[in-house]
């Protein structure tokens, strides 16, 4: 018996290899775009159940498409997830995430070290609503757990800190979370599915910006919501008595019946076919960046204007260990660099010829930011220094360009600082 067992396939393979829901009318193998905004049903019954969930068909395309689906289903198969929802952005995605699990009187407990936008839908957006977010250490686990009481709806992070390049102990605080009955939700924007195995570390919910490595070259904006189904929402104060249709979890349900389709931030069918198509080269992508970021954050380590480099993979990152046993050995495509200054940045980043200067992250093209003057560039002092952004620091991503003609780039730029 166990002679005949197939072994699984790689990554790419089962992505590319998946098939369509239903077979194209014309044999096509390139998923269709359904650019259409409404499905006709042959009887008055058929759409009711339709729009009650008792069969999977196509009503409006703000609650779901064809294609749409494709893309969906292929981040199921990439990722090992229950149940994938896809939206217009990462913030859409984050914002529905919290719109669905978070209430009046609730906390959030967060680590501080965030996106821009993300630190900001957290401090001001959501408190807004009566929900306290509760800033700690992820690198003290006896922080992070005496900050959670019988209101905290959620624990939140990134998956690897942005621009900061911290890593929190995943599965040490899914333990400490699974034993206090709150979902583990991260932000995994910055490690594909290619690269880091959620579910393995305890994760229960990912949002992920796909504007990132898998729109493949920065196509698109989008976002996804990924949900692994292993959280119990019965322990939910907010999601408990929601209703738990066949295949789909209380916090599913909520989010497709409700959250996603009033807050309207649906994806576009087109949108969801770069997505997919983007989604092929995924891996080839990830890893070819990945080499090409660790090359030059060695590269970058010989260079005496540079004061310090990060890198998660470099022997200097205090998460060398924990990147290492998370991430494959591929940390990803993000690195940065440390100057004796603001203005001796800029000169570096006002002298680089290939490199772009430019927000966004792994896009096949190589970029530049100063997130200090840009990213945090409108918060007080008080916030970046809460954040913990500093002015001397740039933020590469490495493309897919040469590695030499990069480290040659980066090289000529600082001879003119």
């Amino acid at each position: 018996m166990e002679q005949n067992k197939q072994p699984q396939a790689g990554f790419s393979t089962r992505i590319i290899s998946r098939k369509f829901a239903k077979p194209d009318a014309h044999g096509a193998i390139t998923l269709p775009i359904y650019k259409n905004a409404a499905f006709e049903f042959p009887d008055s019954e058929s759409i009711a159940a339709a729009f009650q969930y008792r069969y999977e068909l196509h009503t409006y395309t703000r609650i779901s498409n064809p294609t749409v689906a494709g893309f969906e289903d292929k981040v199921k198969v990439a990722s090992g997830a229950e149940n994938v929802v896809a939206l217009a952005s990462g913030m859409a995605a984050i914002a529905n995430t919290f719109m669905t699990i978070a209430y009046a009187g609730c906390n959030v407990v967060a680590s501080p070290h965030l996106f821009g936008n993300t630190f900001a839908f957290f401090k001001s957006t959501l408190a807004e609503f009566g929900v306290e977010t509760r800033f700690v250490n992820t690198d003290k686990l006896d922080e992070v757990a005496a900050a959670v009481d019988q209101n905290t709806c959620a624990f939140f992070c990134e998956i690897l800190t942005n621009p900061h390049l911290e890593v929190a102990n995943l599965p040490e605080i899914a333990k400490i979370m699974r034993e206090k009955h709150v979902p583990v939700v991260i932000d995994a924007t910055v490690i594909p599915w290619c690269g880091f195995d959620a579910r393995a570390c305890g994760i229960d919910l990912e949002v992920v910006s796909t504007t990132k490595y898998i729109s493949g070259g920065a196509t698109t904006m989008g976002g996804v919501i990924v949900d692994y189904g292993t959280f119990d929402w019965r322990h939910s104060r907010k999601l408990a008595k929601a209703p738990q249709p066949k295949g789909m979890s209380q916090f599913m349900f909520k989010l497709k019946s409700e959250i996603a389709r009033n807050m309207g931030a649906c994806i576009t069918p087109d949108t969801a076919y770069m997505q997919a198509l983007g989604m092929e080269s995924l891996q080839l992508r990830y890893e070819k960046m990945s080499d090409t970021a660790y090359r030059l954050a060695q590269h970058l380590t010989r260079q005496k204007k540079i004061v310090t480099v990060g890198y998660p993979k470099l022997e200097t990152s205090a998460y060398k260990k924990l990147s290492d046993q998370l991430f494959t050995g591929n940390p990803g495509a993000m690195l940065t660099v440390a100057l004796e200054s603001k203005e001796a940045c800029y000169k570096l980043m006002d002298n680089l010829q290939i490199i772009r200067r430019a927000t966004n992250l792994f896009d096949n093209k190589s970029l530049a930011i100063h997130p200090e003057s840009t990213i945090y560039g409108t918060f007080s002092q008080e916030m970046k220094r809460v954040i913990g952004v500093q002015p001397e620091l740039i933020r590469f991503s490495a493309g897919l360009e040469s590695f030499e003609d990069l480290a040659n780039d980066i090289d000529s730029a600082l001879s003119k600082v």
